[in-house]
């Protein structure tokens, strides 16, 4: 049996965890804005300014049940000892995935808790663990930019097919090999 310290797995949830490409686009189509137009990866607020839209209407329009883990993702999840969800979701429509997927991180920050884009350091404060301790699980440029800037280890959800590696990505193509980087 190891020794080695097991690592603390944070993740963004959209993109990373789920599938929820056709959640997100379903409720702007739903709004009346072209399919073309939308863009991923956003903080809510932010992409319904863009597009002229209210938030409020945007979650009215939000079907949380559009949203699927990837494959091997739920096996994944039952398989952390801690693990915590850093995303730009709203808190509304994020809270409601986890219920519905009946996942309960340790602690779950959305774009409620941060000023402006997701960021990594409240999340290592409010779990009391250091950058070392951890590796977060992404899926976009923003992601690796929030790890770097808190330094901490960035992996690759390269299991999505829109997640596009850059030199020097941890890139896993299943969840299992997550699961074995944090030594569980």
């Amino acid at each position: 049996m190891s020794t080695r310290q097991k690592l603390i797995a944070l993740c963004d949830l959209d993109g990373t965890l789920i599938d929820s490409d056709a959640a997100l686009a379903n409720a702007f189509v739903a709004l009346g804005v072209e399919r073309s137009d939308i863009t991923f990866g956003h903080v809510l607020a932010d992409e319904c300014d863009r597009l002229g839209l209210s938030v409020s209407d945007y979650l009215d329009a939000y079907d949380a049940s559009h949203a699927r883990p990837f494959d091997g993702v739920e096996q994944l999840v039952a398989g952390f000892n801690r693990w915590a969800i850093c995303s730009n979701k709203h808190p509304q429509s994020g809270n409601a995935e986890l219920s519905r997927l009946g996942w309960n991180p340790e602690l779950a920050l959305f774009a409620d808790a941060f000023d402006g884009p997701k960021q990594l350091q409240p999340v290592l404060d409010a779990l009391a663990v250091t950058a070392e301790q951890v590796v977060f699980l992404g899926d976009t440029a923003h992601d690796r930019r929030c790890a770097a800037e808190a330094g901490v280890r960035f992996a690759l959800a390269g299991w999505n097919p829109r997640a596009v590696a850059e030199a020097g990505d941890l890139v896993m193509t299943h969840p299992h090999e997550f699961l074995e980087l944090l030594g569980e």
